[in-house]
């Protein structure tokens, strides 16, 4: 029987994003992204923090050595949780003020990886972005060129290979990824999502190494094997723009699943037919997810 949607929050965020759960404190981090909202929900209290950085923020992830790391519209940045003070880190796009950072992760390593979209993309248009990665000592490297719609990553259990979602093109991207350096190469379709199952946006991996893919626009979640590209089960969640997944709860065994209001349509009808949208949801699939990588610097 398919896995049933509790709403935890009804926040209704605008664009809710990128959530990842920091197990050392057992908080979930997750972003409103136009209005920079950095967002700390603890699931003990059913409370939620909102930290307001100043632009808008893509993604957040937790930092080894206290904190977490952001990527926002210019650039890389950290955040300090109980100050709500913001230190700008590296902005490799100065020469291309008309794109923003979004979806983003740490790979097994330690690295933060992000990418960019030109602001307020849609699907047809061309690519303007770019995928990077932050080093423990702040370097910046472009991974990637050519991208439109930078969104969902993860890394297989074996750490050899790397998935990466270009929302427009409706798949789920393989590369093989090596942990020691970050290269990546040999691209090629790990999945293709048709569009019954929505545009493919965050993304995260379960402890059996399936792909759990959040369906923007479909209103689900989907789960898909990366070996052979079959799709296993879905979960369906009440708001059509279903933008992210991860695990967390003590035993990594809750799916928590960010939502957006954005996009239903310009007169509200579509908020009118979606109460719950821009609201945090969990579901307990049945099987538990890994641990999120942490930012080593």
């Amino acid at each position: 029987m398919a896995a049933t949607v509790e709403l935890l929050l009804d926040i209704k965020a605008e664009l809710g994003e990128g959530p990842i759960w920091h197990a050392a404190s057992q908080r979930l981090y997750w972003v409103n992204i136009m209005q920079g909202e950095v967002h700390v929900y603890d699931p003990a209290t059913n409370t939620d923090r909102s930290i307001t950085v100043g632009q808008p923020v893509g993604t957040v992830v937790p930092r080894r050595s206290g904190g977490v790391m952001l990527a926002l519209q210019h650039g890389f940045a950290s955040l300090d949780l109980d100050s709500g003070a913001v230190a700008m880190l590296a902005d490799p796009e100065k020469d291309r003020p008309e794109n923003r950072f979004n979806d983003g992760k740490c790979d097994p390593a330690g690295r933060f990886w992000a990418g960019t979209m030109l602001n307020g993309a849609v699907e047809s248009d061309p690519p303007h972005g770019s995928l990077y990665s932050l080093d423990a000592n702040h370097q910046v490297r472009r991974r990637l060129e050519h991208v439109r719609i930078s969104n969902g990553l993860a890394w297989s259990l074996d750490k050899r290979t790397m998935y990466f979602v270009d929302s427009p093109d409706h798949r789920v991207d393989a590369f093989d990824y090596d942990d020691a350096t970050g290269e990546i190469s040999h691209r090629r379709a790990a999945l293709t999502i048709a569009r019954e199952y929505g545009m493919p946006d965050g993304m995260t991996i379960d402890a059996e190494g399936m792909l759990w893919v959040a369906g923007w626009g479909g209103g689900q979640v989907s789960r898909w094997n990366p070996a052979t590209g079959q799709f296993l089960e879905t979960i369906r969640v009440p708001a059509s723009q279903s933008s992210a997944c991860a695990f967390g709860g003590p035993n990594l065994d809750s799916l928590y699943i960010t939502s957006a209001r954005t996009g239903l349509d310009a007169a509200r009808e579509g908020v009118a037919r979606e109460p719950l949208a821009g609201g945090l949801f969990v579901a307990r699939p049945g099987v538990p997810g890994i641990e999120a990588f942490e930012f080593a610097g």
